[in-house]
């Protein structure tokens, strides 16, 4: 009882919002600078560059890879990819051919494992010792897993949940912390959540899955809600079936990718490289004004 009596007791925080002012963190972005403001070329390019230094979780994976060329095209100045170290050594030439396509940035990658905090803040740390601070992050780091639900085990359960959904936690938290203690504004934080999260996969079973993108997707939504005021905006984007290696094979697979083709009012699977306008943009001035938005990118799979 004596736990229950002090319920009534307790003291609970509340979160706080930005009051919108011009000189809060989540002020409208400052007036383009000459010659930008008087050249429509120039206006179009400022509109979608990216400024600071990138960090990108799973990012010596497939759509990884191809976001973090994406940022850097629009002006990211640094960017490391955080992967597990096989999957760094394993995608090396890679990234020495995007190093080399960019000499200006600093790129380069960190052994990072997602569902360890400790590793996570060390990862952070190595980040602003090398680049000096961080303005965005991208969670796309996780694992799928198609299981029969009578046949899953509790610990297959709980590793999705743990990638996915702790994982993405964990990376937004840790990167909140040092972007709020650069006070400086214009951050962003993008989650990978999946078409998953907003309707049943099929032919393929795959509950775990379903519900680590859909608590991603909540996930999302509550970061956004705290940390705009300082000035961190919190987004998601909702991927449709990619065609990446994940999703490649004979056999039950092909029956399976056709199945989600003829499910497509575009007849197809995204290719490598259709993720990345969204990533620009979020991550951008364009996206200044876009906080808690989910963006599904399928096809117009999620429409039936």
């Amino acid at each position: 009882m004596g736990d229950r009596d002090s319920l009534v007791s307790r003291e609970i925080p509340f979160m706080k919002l930005s009051d919108g002012a011009s000189s809060s963190l989540t002020g409208p972005p400052p007036p383009l600078p000459a010659p930008y403001y008087t050249m429509a070329d120039g206006r179009a390019v400022a509109r979608f560059a990216v400024e600071g230094n990138v960090v990108i979780s799973g990012g010596a994976g497939t759509l990884g890879m191809s976001a973090a060329r994406a940022l850097l095209e629009h002006g990211a100045s640094g960017c490391c990819l955080w992967d597990l170290e096989s999957t760094l050594r394993s995608s090396q030439s890679d990234m020495l051919a995007l190093a080399k396509d960019f000499p200006k940035a600093r790129v380069f990658g960190v052994a990072v494992d997602v569902t360890d905090s400790i590793a996570v803040a060390e990862g952070i740390q190595s980040v602003v010792q090398t680049l000096g601070s961080i303005e965005h992050l991208f969670c796309f780091a996780g694992i799928v897993g198609v299981v029969l639900a009578m046949e899953m085990t509790d610990v297959q359960w709980r590793k999705t949940l743990d990638v996915n959904t702790t994982g993405a936690f964990i990376c937004a938290q840790a990167a909140a912390r040092q972007m709020a203690k650069q006070g400086k504004g214009g951050c962003s934080i993008t989650l990978t959540a999946s078409i998953s999260a907003h309707r049943v996969n099929y032919p393929q079973p795959q509950v775990a899955y379903n519900v680590s993108k859909a608590a991603v997707v909540a996930l999302k939504s509550s970061l956004a809600a705290e940390w705009a005021v300082h000035g961190i905006r919190v987004n998601s984007i909702s991927p449709g079936y990619m065609d990446t290696i994940l999703n490649a094979g004979e056999g039950s697979i092909q029956l399976a990718r056709e199945s989600w083709a003829t499910r497509n009012p575009m007849g197809r699977m995204g290719a490598v490289g259709e993720l990345d306008g969204v990533c620009v943009l979020l991550a951008s001035r364009a996206g200044s004004y876009i906080n808690g938005a989910d963006m599904v990118i399928d096809g117009g799979t999620t429409v039936f």
